[in-house]
């Protein structure tokens, strides 16, 4: 396996870098967390920006962390063609910063949820779930207020056209149903890519679903994009 330097981005209010990092750790892929003012490494080869409620989500959820300095290293990085992953609030940092397209607003439920559901690939052949087949269907959890993804009709179609769509939240048998969308996401949509299919975002936490201990391992193969 190709070891690369993974950093994992944290920032006031961060709590899931050390659940990515120690994932990551576990398949072999060296990460280090990096705190936001220090700037990127020299030697980054992929980043993650993790979940938690980075400053609070005072305004909403990833708009002031969207504004730090780290992030212009960070779209900078994706331009030269370093993976980045958003997860959860880092997907949320990620829509904020326009890696990827659409914002994600609080729940329809308008509560905070914390459980395991089901998405569908929808797209195979990208970094982020080459270790899966098209159409299959793998259960993480999920963990968020402003889950729901939000997104024009005529910007849907475009990600549509373009393959751009990662993941849909779906029953365990596959069917994209309203019941199994569990935040009122625009179309069940759970995870899209950026303009190039190196930069991805997702609300569930696929690194909660990666150690074998926690019962759970089928977000592994988000995250072996880094290996």
């Amino acid at each position: 396996m190709l070891t690369v330097t993974v950093a994992v981005i944290r920032f006031g209010g961060s709590n899931c870098d050390r659940d990515a990092r120690r994932a990551l750790d576990h398949l072999g892929v060296d990460a280090e967390i990096v705190w936001h003012a220090e700037g990127l490494p020299a030697d980054t080869t992929g980043v993650v920006l993790p979940g938690g409620f980075s400053y609070g989500d005072y305004l909403r959820a990833g708009a002031m962390a969207a504004h730090a300095p780290i992030l212009e290293e960070v779209r900078e990085a994706a331009g030269e063609g370093t993976p980045v992953l958003g997860i959860c609030n880092g997907a949320q940092i990620g829509g904020e910063a326009g890696l990827t397209p659409g914002a994600f607003t609080t729940n329809e439920s308008a509560r905070f949820q914390c459980e395991p559901v089901h998405i569908r690939v929808e797209n195979a052949a990208t970094p982020w779930t080459a270790a899966y087949d098209e159409g299959e269907v793998i259960e993480v959890p999920i963990a968020h207020g402003e889950g729901r993804f939000e997104i024009a009709d005529e910007r849907l179609q475009q990600l549509e056209e373009t393959d751009r769509v990662l993941f849909r939240y779906c029953e365990p048998d596959g069917e994209v149903t309203a019941a199994a969308d569990p935040n009122g996401s625009t179309d069940n949509v759970a995870g899209v890519l950026g303009t190039d299919d190196h930069v991805a975002v997702l609300m569930p936490h696929p690194e909660r679903a990666t150690l074998p201990d926690l019962g759970a391992t089928d977000g592994q193969g988000v995250l072996r994009a880094f290996g």
